[in-house]
C-alpha cells in the first residue's frame, strides 16, 4: 500500500493538474468500481468543476463546485495517470475522467482494489481516524494517554489509524529507529522522554519521505530507508547488521544495538 508521503505527493500532483477543470464524462472500466460509480452517479458528475484536491490520512478528496466530494483510495497499487483524451487508455485503467481542454485523468490499478465513492453535499465523508502525525495536538503527553491501554508492541500500535491518520508500516519502523526505541517494546511502557523522541522520529521520517517522494517498490526512491528492507546491511548509525522480525503479520526491520 502506498505510504503517506506517496499519497501526499499524488495529491499535490493531482491538484496542480485538475484544479479548476470541468468533468465532461466519467467511466468505470471494472465491475468493482462500477458498484459505486453507477450510471446515475456518472451522470451527476458531468459538468461539475473540481475546485480543490485534499487529503485525510491516505484518503484523497476531490471537492466539486456543487459541494459534493469524490473520495478516492489507492489501496495497494492505485495511481493517477494524466494524458490527452485522444491517446489510448493506460494499462489497468479502472476509472477515467474526461476533462475540459482535452485532458483525461485515469485511475489505474492492476488489482482493481482502488475505490472511488461519490458523497452528496449534505453527506460529506466521515472518517474514523486520529489526527495527522504533524498536528499540534500530537505531543508526548497525548501519546502517553492514548497508548496507556496498549499492552502490545509499539510498532503495530502505531499502525492503528485511530491513533495517527496515515502512518504506515514503513514509516512506523523508521520512526522507531530514529527514536532508538525497540519496536517490540510494549506501547504503554514508553516514558515521556521516549515518546518525545518518537514524536520527533515520526515527523522526521515522514519529512524524509516527502523530500524523497516516489513509489519505493518501483525503485523511484533513490535514497534508501534507514532500516526498512535492509536486513543484514549495516545500521547507518552504529554499523550493526540490521535484523528483521514479524509483528502482527508485517515485517519489521530494526537495529538490535541502537534500539536494544
Amino acid at each position: 500500500m502506498p505510504e503517506l508521503p506517496e499519497v501526499e505527493h499524488a495529491v499535490r500532483r493531482l491538484r496542480r493538474a485538475v484544479r479548476g477543470r470541468t468533468i465532461l464524462a466519467v467511466r468505470a472500466h471494472h465491475r468493482s468500481q462500477a458498484r459505486t460509480l453507477t450510471p446515475a452517479v456518472c451522470r451527476r458528475l458531468r459538468g461539475r468543476t473540481i475546485v480543490d484536491v485534499t487529503r485525510r490520512g491516505k484518503h484523497q478528496l476531490l471537492h466539486l463546485d456543487d459541494g459534493a466530494t469524490l473520495l478516492v483510495h489507492f489501496r495497494l497499487d492505485g495511481e493517477w495517470v494524466l494524458t490527452r483524451e485522444a491517446v489510448a487508455l493506460p494499462a489497468h485503467a479502472r476509472v477515467t475522467f474526461d476533462l475540459d481542454a482535452g485532458k483525461r485523468l485515469s485511475l489505474t490499478d492492476p488489482r482493481a482494489l482502488c475505490t472511488v465513492t461519490w458523497h452528496a453535499p449534505s453527506r460529506p465523508p466521515e472518517f474514523d481516524l486520529g489526527p495527522e502525525p504533524d498536528d499540534r495536538v500530537v505531543t508526548a503527553a497525548w501519546l502517553k494517554a492514548r497508548l496507556a491501554s496498549k499492552r502490545g508492541p509499539i510498532k503495530p500500535a502505531l499502525l492503528d489509524q485511530r491513533l495517527l491518520a496515515g502512518l504506515g508500516n514503513i514509516y512506523a519502523q523508521e520512526a522507531c529507529w530514529r527514536a532508538r526505541i525497540d519496536p517490540a517494546t510494549p506501547a504503554n511502557a514508553l516514558d515521556l522522554a521516549q515518546l518525545r523522541r518518537l514524536r520527533t522520529g515520526i515527523r522526521a521520517a515522514l519529512a524524509d519521505g516527502h523530500v524523497n517522494a516516489g513509489r519505493y517498490r518501483d525503485g523511484e526512491r533513490t535514497i534508501p530507508f534507514k532500516v526498512y528492507d535492509r536486513e543484514g546491511e549495516p545500521c547507518p548509525r552504529c554499523r550493526t547488521p540490521i535484523r528483521r522480525m514479524v509483528q502482527a503479520g508485517r515485517g519489521t526491520w530494526y537495529c538490535p544495538h541502537c534500539q536494544g
